[in-house]
């Protein structure tokens, strides 16, 4: 369930919306202010970047 007051970004309309809004799956967060919510993309290819790069240090390949 997601939290009616927290900040989201709606990827079916690519919009920053607050509360209540679409449907779950087609959204992120909940984030603490407005500006966190509209870089949430941002934010998710950054998390995937360090993510790759911590892969592929387990694996002990070179980045």
């Amino acid at each position: 369930m997601s939290d009616s007051s927290g900040w989201y970004y709606c990827l079916t309309h690519q919009t920053v919306e607050q509360g209540k809004g679409c449907k779950g799956p087609d959204r992120m967060g909940p984030y603490p202010d407005e500006a966190t919510a509209a870089r949430s993309l941002e934010i998710a290819r950054e998390r995937t970047r360090a993510a790759d790069e911590a892969d592929r240090r387990d694996r002990g390949e070179d980045s």
